[in-house]
């Protein structure tokens, strides 16, 4: 079985990143879009980053333009992007697929790992990930990615330790990040 130390992804200039890198850290990994309902949440993520990132946080995030082509553009326009309208200190990676035939095999091991969104209390988040499950192409098999913004939690042993729905916002993954921070 695969460790998340084990594989390696592309940066937004198209370098391999050696997972291995962030042995010891604990890791939020997103696979996210720059035109999308959901894209406010670089707001969220960034304050998470500021806060803990001097304890060991590290924001891993995707771009990907798989639900609803939200992700349009470069990967340096993508990163241009984020950094001139949220501010953004984290740095992107290169663009992914996280379902079907072409995903990233890291997304693959954290579907596995974790197959199951955690979605937040309320009528409205569960009626808007029902929508989203009907929309996504790979949405009705089970473990796949629903929408962008999906946020996997990583400890610093390198296990993927929950997976949260789009609709779970950052402020509300902050409670279990201090667990781990």
């Amino acid at each position: 079985m695969s460790k998340i130390y084990d594989f390696k992804v592309k940066t937004r200039d198209g370098k391999d990143l050696d997972l291995s890198k962030f042995k010891g850290k604990v890791l939020l990994i997103v696979n996210t879009a720059t035109g999308c309902g959901f894209t406010p949440q670089y707001e969220g993520l960034e304050k998470l980053y500021e806060k803990y990132h001097d304890k060991g946080l590290e924001i891993l995030d995707f771009p990907c333009d798989q639900f609803g082509h939200q992700a349009p553009g470069t990967n340096e326009e993508i990163h241009n992007f984020c950094v001139l309208k949220y501010d953004t200190k984290f740095d992107q990676l290169a663009k992914i697929e996280v379902d079907g035939d072409e995903a990233e095999p890291l997304y693959n091991f954290l579907k596995d790992a974790q197959p199951e969104d955690k979605v937040p209390e309320g009528m409205k988040e569960k009626l808007t990930m029902k929508a989203l499950g009907k929309l996504g192409k790979f949405a009705k098999e089970k473990g796949f990615i629903k929408w962008n913004f999906t946020k996997f939690l990583v400890d610093r042993d390198g296990n993927v330790v929950e997976r949260y729905a789009p609709t779970y916002t950052p402020e509300l993954i902050e409670e279990d990040l201090k667990k781990y921070v």
